[in-house]
């Protein structure tokens, strides 16, 4: 049969319409696939739900053409996909990544419409015809749209290079991954002291229209935070994209500050900033920035994220969110269970005994009577022991009973039941 003839073109409108009543069961199957195929676009919130949109988009306008008989000519790429393929540019995913996402979704849409023609009809040579004439336009619309997509990437991504330093970002980029570096030429490049303590920050806007001075209105609140630091020395800002900026600040040997206080005055209304833990050198640069974004990873999955929050709020739930994939939650554990403890996830027997002490005496409520019982002991040493830890702690163990139960739980598994080599205060 003629792919031309009108009772196949009839049929194609068919197939199309009804396909189109479960367009939004079309969509969030394109996606699901993308995200397991390709674990790189997976990224954040915001750049997840652009590729939502974008499949969205993309799966109407198709089926659109295929309804109406609109002549691909007449046709150009959605508006979500142009950004979301400019928001992949600015952040340097390679462009290989999308062009599969887009050769995954034609696979996925075209199964589809293949199902959906066998409710139709079982003549197998309207089925070829049909078939025929469906793959010719669907892989005309992906082609051209691939064309538009490649275009704005391109475009974009030498954009974005010319309008940041390349070689900062390169070097952020070897200090993030735990490569060896050499510090000196690393400062040098960054105009910054690795060898103090930092503070990492992420900062976002929250208003999904994409302004040309959001990168300006970035900066601007990340100096304006900066500002409240002694430590006189400029941040290392980063814009991730145009609605989000990585930053680290300097705080010398300063190890506190008060990262609440400093971010809500002045700030815009639809600015959120999210703050890692104060902590010290090169490996602490990476440290903080990695809380920083397991902070705003759990603010995002509120969806009304705070103007303000600190990973030191939302660490448990940070980590728990780790374990998920989300994040490294391994390497937030350890230093978690550290700063919760103190000198009391010291490395030996004494603070072991001290350690099982106190998790039984957090285990049966904080009875002193039932400790005794447990762990066969007098209620006189129970007592005592317990006065010994909240030493160790440095506070006493109800002013954060949650936490300290959970970083002895998490010590606790451990291999050897050992917290630590060694324990340092931040």
């Amino acid at each position: 049969m003629e792919v031309d003839r009108p009772e196949v073109a009839d049929l194609v409108t068919e197939v199309a319409t009804a396909v189109s009543r479960r367009a939004a069961e079309v969509s969030q199957d394109v996606c699901k696939l993308i995200l397991r195929e390709i674990p790189q676009l997976d990224d954040d919130k915001p750049i997840v739900a652009l590729l939502a949109s974008s499949v969205d988009s993309n799966v109407g306008t198709c089926l659109q053409i295929l309804q109406h008989r609109i002549d691909l000519t007449a046709v150009q790429a959605p508006a979500s996909a142009r950004e979301y393929a400019r928001r992949l540019a600015q952040r340097g995913t390679p462009l290989t990544a999308l062009l599969r996402a887009y050769r995954l979704g034609h696979t996925c849409f075209s199964d589809w419409l293949l199902k959906e023609l066998a409710e139709h009809t079982d003549d197998p040579e309207t089925i070829t015809a049909t078939v025929q004439s469906t793959a010719r336009q669907v892989a005309g619309y992906i082609d051209q749209v691939s064309e538009e997509m490649v275009t704005a990437y391109t475009r974009e991504r030498e954009n974005w290079l010319r309008n940041s330093s390349a070689a900062r970002a390169g070097r952020i980029r070897d200090l993030l991954s735990g490569h060896r570096i050499d510090v000196s030429s690393t400062e040098a490049t960054l105009g910054y002291r690795l060898r103090q303590h930092h503070l990492g920050v992420i900062c976002w806007t929250s208003n999904d229209a994409i302004a040309v001075d959001n990168i300006t209105r970035l900066d601007r609140a990340i100096s304006h935070i900066a500002a409240q630091t002694a430590a006189g020395a400029e941040p290392v800002f980063l814009p991730r994209d145009e609605s989000s900026a990585w930053a680290w600040l300097p705080l010398g040997i300063r190890d506190r500050f008060d990262a609440a206080a400093a971010s809500t005055a002045d700030l815009d209304g639809d600015l959120h900033v999210a703050f890692g833990d104060v902590v010290k050198g090169v490996a602490g640069f990476r440290l903080t920035h990695q809380q920083a974004l397991a902070a705003q990873a759990v603010a995002l999955a509120g969806g009304s994220p705070p103007r303000v929050v600190t990973y030191a709020e939302v660490a448990p739930v940070a980590m728990m969110l780790g374990s998920g994939g989300l994040l490294g939650s391994g390497e937030l554990l350890r230093p978690w269970v550290l700063s919760t403890l103190g000198r009391l996830a010291t490395d030996d027997e004494q603070h072991a005994r001290l350690r099982e002490t106190l998790l039984a005496f957090l285990d049966t409520g904080g009875s002193y009577k039932a400790t005794a019982e447990r762990l066969t002991l007098h209620k006189n040493s129970v007592q005592y022991r317990i006065r010994r830890a909240e030493e160790s702690l440095g506070h006493p163990v109800g002013d954060s009973r949650h936490d300290v139960e959970l970083a002895l739980q998490a010590g606790r598994s451990r291999p050897g039941n050992r917290p630590a080599r060694r324990c340092r205060r931040r």
